[in-house]
């Protein structure tokens, strides 16, 4: 039996970047050879990509979260670690699966972990909380990593990182420090399109984790193109920061999507920028928020202009080292 994905080995490795592709399962009302079939349809899009990997969501109905009417209904999709399998055969590189796990207690939980590594080859996994801070629920995030760090199988975890709410509450970045003591081995951002938000959130996280001796912790930066109005909202609704310079910017354009796009970029460079000499191993997560073929077609045009970009900037500061350490 498969006991790592070797993600994490590749992970730990500083000087590179690792680039995933975020899908969400098909609805659940499809039957597994429509589930195959859609799959299918997914890696034929990513066939001429060079990625490390997917990322496979566990939607929930985040309704608690807020009062807010959701733009797109919500629909039960199919189950996140079948799905991970499916692909994960197909494909034969590691697949990060998320767990929503507001609505189970102990025992569920700990069978969970026994089914996605036995039944489903599951490795990697990012667990989520409740939506909603007054939610009721049988089980903490905190007693889930502790579930987790216990239990024999060893996954390769991962954390959310939330720059709106450092941004709200300024401390984002020991929320992190705590997930990592717990057990979280890298983080995964909301999408990106508030650059200031995240990199505050990250230069606390490289200062704490200086002042504590403690090695950063990999960080995939979320990204996903726009091109209307619905899509927008729907972000925002989710719990994504866009300012409304940048809301108008995207969708006063003549080609939105095309905005979308360029605006990741700039948010992208914004980082690199600040943050590249903070020393945290980075990544990038590109993912399209609904069905549109027009923002599935975009998101791959942008994981191609991202990672350029990143390549390029960890390139350069490549060279940079070696420039200063043997001299011109």
């Amino acid at each position: 039996m498969l006991k790592d994905s070797g993600l994490r080995a590749k992970s730990r490795d500083a000087k590179f970047a690792v680039y995933f592709i975020g899908t969400t399962p098909p609805r659940d009302s499809n039957g597994l050879e429509k589930v195959e079939e859609i799959a299918d349809k997914l890696l034929a899009r990513l066939d001429k990509l060079e990625f490390d990997g997917l990322i496979v969501y566990d939607i929930q109905d985040e309704s608690a979260r807020t009062d807010e009417t959701r733009p797109f209904p919500f629909s039960k999709t199919f189950d996140a670690c079948h799905y991970s399998q499916i692909l994960g055969q197909r494909l034969k590189r590691p697949i990060i699966t998320y767990k929503s796990i507001a609505q189970l207690n102990k025992p569920d939980f700990n069978r969970w972990l026994d089914n996605s590594w036995q039944l489903y080859g599951v490795r990697d996994i990012v667990l989520v909380g409740s939506p909603a801070t007054n939610n009721k629920q049988s089980l903490l995030l905190a007693d889930a990593y502790k579930l987790q760090r216990e239990h024999r199988n060893n996954y390769y975890l991962g954390g959310i990182a939330i720059a709106e709410r450092h941004a709200k509450k300024g401390d984002e970045h020991l929320r992190l420090l705590e997930k990592d003591r717990m057990g979280c081995e890298y983080f995964v951002s909301q999408a990106v399109y508030d650059a200031p938000s995240t990199i505050d959130m990250l230069a606390n996280y490289a200062r704490e984790c200086r002042a504590q001796n403690i090695r950063p912790r990999r960080f995939v930066l979320t990204f996903t193109p726009c091109g209307s109005e619905k899509t927008m909202n729907f972000m925002q609704w989710l719990g994504i920061s866009i300012p409304d310079a940048t809301r108008w910017r995207i969708l006063d354009a003549q080609d939105p999507l095309m905005e979308s796009i360029k605006v990741c970029r700039s948010n992208l460079n914004q980082i690199i920028d600040a943050c590249m000499s903070l020393n945290i191993p980075l990544g990038l997560n590109i993912e399209s928020l609904t069905n549109r073929k027009e923002e599935i077609d975009a998101s791959i045009k942008l994981f191609k202009l991202l990672k350029a970009t990143l390549d390029l900037a960890l390139a350069e500061r490549e060279f940079n080292h070696v420039e200063a350490k043997y001299g011109k």
